[in-house]
């Protein structure tokens, strides 16, 4: 049986909190808020658990799933080959909707689907979400929908998507706007813009000025 818990209290966020980090720990499956979409996430490390992700979702390995992490520091774990340009990119939008694809360490034990060596990483600027990877590590996160179905705007929408799939529900209430992060390929010498999002190819050449946009 799931649960779910208001995290716009007090009492109800510091207990969903907890449960949900035991939850990860435990490699279940739980909902959280971040800045762009409610996501769906499981401990990143623990393959069953991201099959179990993806089982969830109705998705397959070909869409590898994201990382998301508390701090730009838990890069230096995750991630070989950074460019300049790369903590650049970190420095200026992070915490926020900017995803980086960077080579991931080829030692780690972990396995997002069919990644061919890489990752896609980034740090949400969303307090329930930060308090929650601080407290658990990099977790595996993609939109908390049924394949083919739109992002979740709430919890509610959520829920009812996904059920009882998913241990601990954390509602931070509606979030606004629905627009998700911009994607940037940083694996190459140049940066290169997969999918536009909240960050315009403008606002990101700002910061690298030879950022090219996929066709």
């Amino acid at each position: 049986m799931a649960r779910r818990y208001d995290c716009n209290e007090a009492t109800d966020r510091v207990t969903g909190l907890r449960e949900a980090a035991s939850a990860v720990r435990r490699g279940e499956l739980v909902v959280l808020p971040t800045d762009t979409v409610y996501g769906i996430g499981a401990d990143a490390f623990s393959s069953e658990a991201v099959g179990d992700l993806l089982s969830a979702k109705g998705s397959g390995r070909g869409m590898p799933t994201p990382v998301l992490i508390g701090s730009p520091n838990t890069l230096h774990g995750l991630v070989t080959d950074f460019s300049e340009q790369a903590w650049e990119l970190v420095d200026a939008f992070w915490p926020g909707p900017l995803t980086l694809v960077a080579k991931h360490q080829p030692s780690l034990q972990w396995d997002l689907g069919d990644s061919r060596g890489t990752v896609a990483i980034r740090m949400p600027l969303h307090p329930v979400a930060i308090e929650l990877l601080t407290e658990v590590g990099p977790m595996a996160v993609t939109s908390a929908n049924l394949t083919g179905h739109p992002a979740p705007e709430d919890c509610d929408a959520a829920q009812g998507m996904l059920g009882d799939s998913v241990s601990v529900y954390l509602d931070g209430g509606p979030i606004p706007g629905l627009v998700p992060s911009s994607i940037v390929d940083v694996t190459g010498k140049v940066p290169v813009l997969l999918r536009e999002g909240a960050l315009s190819p403008e606002e990101l050449r700002k910061v690298v000025p030879d950022l090219e946009v996929a066709s």
